[in-house]
This record gives structure tokens, sequence and C-alpha cells, in this order.
């Protein structure tokens, strides 16, 4: 059964880091692209960033480049989301999902994942 598993996330204050986890398992990454995404109260759900199949290639929102970072170690069937100089605007819930594109630069749309985490909650506030 195919399975993602985030972790992480908590409460953080303004300029603070964070670092998510991905884990899957039933399933190895070197067959999906892997993507974060976010939903904030009353927003609709938002593609952050994602890396491709091979890990060759990252892409990212505005709003989060040059602050987050995507990673993945294939060994531990594991992706990372490096979050620094975090914002309040950055709470939301985070969901990572798998999906079988391999498009390059990866896609930061939602309907190209099918598989879906069950979400870690990130409050920026001081």
């Amino acid at each position: 059964q195919l399975q993602l598993v985030e972790s992480g996330g908590g409460l953080v204050q303004p300029g603070g880091s964070l670092r998510l986890s991905c884990a899957a398992s039933g399933f190895t990454l070197d067959y999906y692209a892997i993507g974060w995404f976010r939903q904030a109260p009353g927003k609709e759900r938002e593609g952050g960033s994602c890396i491709s199949r091979s890990g060759g290639s990252t892409n990212y929102a505005d709003s989060v480049k040059g602050r987050f970072t995507i990673s993945k170690d294939n060994a531990k069937n594991t992706v990372y989301l490096q979050m620094n100089s975090l914002k309040p605007e950055d709470t939301a819930v985070y969901y990572c999902a798998a999906g079988p594109s391999s498009s390059s630069p990866c896609l930061l749309n939602l309907y190209e994942y099918d598989y879906w985490g069950q979400g870690t909650q990130v409050t920026v506030s001081s």
C-alpha cells in the first residue's frame, strides 16, 4: 500500500526554521515526483516546491523561493523540506504528494499528484 507520512511541523517564531520530512512506503521515490503543498485556513491548497523523479531538478513557488529547499534521500525513501526565514504567512497545513510525471522541472500543479499524505501543521507566530 502506497503511503506518505509527513512529520516535523510545529510552532516557530518569525525568522525561525523548520525541517519537514515526507517518508514514503509501498513505493520507491525513483518513480515519482514529490511535491510539497500547503493550505492555510480559508484558502485553497497551493504548490510550494517539488523535486523531480531523478532528483535532478527542483521547482519553487515565488512565495518560498530563496527560503525553502527541497531534497530527497533515496536510501531513506524520504523527501525533506528545509524552511528558513519563516513568516507568519507561511502558517498552514503542509502536505507532501507523489505523482508519476516525468516533467523537468517538476510541476507545482496539485492535479499532477495522485497520492497525498495526511498533512502536518506549521504555525509561525510570536
